[in-house]
C-alpha cells in the first residue's frame, strides 16, 4: 500500500510527474548473438516457417495457439500476409543469424503507449529454437527494447493457464505470476482461463543482469551444456 496520501487522507499511487506516452515499437530488427528478430514478412519466411514447424514430430505445438497447422505452405503464406499487416499484434520472425533460417515467430501485442504496457505472445518456436539459447536470447531482446529503448513500465505475458510449458517458461525468464482471469476468452470452442504474468520497470535491471550473465560465452562447457541455470543468475544479480 502506497504511502500517499491525497487531500482526503486517502493512500494513493505514488507520483509521475515526468511521465508521459511512449514511443510504440518500431518495425526494426533486433540484433543477438544466437538470433536475429526481424518484421514478419510472408512472401520471405513463410516456406521456412511452414517447414520449420513441419519438422515437429507432432501438431501438439498448435494446442494453445489460435490457430492450427495450415495444410501448406501456400495456405500459411496467406495466413501470415495478415499477420505481416497487423500492428498489433506486431509480429517478428525469430531467424538464425548465421544461415538465415527462420526458427519460429513472436510478437508484441496489446500495446498501450498512454500507459507504458506492453504484452510478448504469439510466440511459436520450432523445433530447432526450443529450448535453445537463442529462444531466451530472443525475449531478452524484445524485453530490452520495450525498457530500455523505448522505457515501458510494464511488461505482460499471458498464457493458457492449462499450458503448464508456457507457465514454466514465464516464471525462469523472470516474470512474477500474478493470478488467473477465470473465462477469459473461448478459443478454438474452448473456455480458456488465462494465467497473467509481468515484469516491471524496477524488475527489469535485475532480471536484464541474469540474462546477460546466462547468455555469456563463458556460462556455457564446450557441448553447449550450460554452467548455470536463469534462476540461478538472476537470483544472484541480487
Amino acid at each position: 500500500m502506497s504511502a500517499r496520501l491525497n487531500g482526503f487522507g486517502q493512500p494513493v499511487g505514488p507520483a509521475l510527474p515526468d511521465w508521459s506516452p511512449r514511443p510504440r515499437p518500431p518495425r526494426a530488427p533486433l540484433e543477438g548473438r544466437s538470433c536475429r528478430l526481424v518484421p514478419l514478412d510472408a512472401a520471405a519466411h513463410a516456406d521456412a516457417l511452414y517447414a520449420t514447424y513441419s519438422a515437429a514430430p507432432d501438431t501438439r505445438g498448435w494446442t494453445y495457439l489460435g490457430d492450427e497447422m495450415p495444410e501448406s505452405a501456400e495456405a500459411y503464406r496467406a495466413r501470415l500476409a495478415t499477420q505481416q499487416a497487423s500492428e498489433d499484434p506486431l509480429f517478428h520472425t525469430i531467424l538464425d543469424p548465421a544461415s538465415g533460417d527462420a526458427l519460429g515467430i513472436a510478437s508484441y501485442l496489446r500495446i498501450d503507449p498512454a500507459n507504458g504496457v506492453i504484452e510478448v505472445g504469439h510466440l511459436h518456436f520450432g523445433p530447432r529454437l526450443q529450448r535453445a539459447p537463442a529462444a531466451t536470447e530472443a525475449m531478452a531482446l524484445m524485453m530490452a527494447r520495450a525498457f530500455d529503448e523505448l522505457g515501458y513500465r510494464r511488461y505482460e505475458w499471458k498464457c493458457d493457464s492449462l499450458n503448464a510449458p508456457s507457465r514454466a517458461a514465464a516464471l525462469r525468464l523472470g516474470f512474477t505470476f500474478e493470478g488467473i482471469f477465470r473465462n477469459a476468452v473461448v478459443v478454438k470452442g474452448r473456455s480458456r482461463d488465462t494465467a497473467w504474468f509481468s515484469i516491471t520497470d524496477s524488475e527489469w535491471p535485475r532480471v536484464r543482469a541474469g540474462f546477460a550473465a546466462w547468455l555469456d560465452p563463458s556460462n556455457f562447457d564446450g557441448a553447449g551444456r550450460q554452467r548455470r541455470g536463469l534462476t540461478d543468475l538472476r537470483a544472484a544479480a541480487g
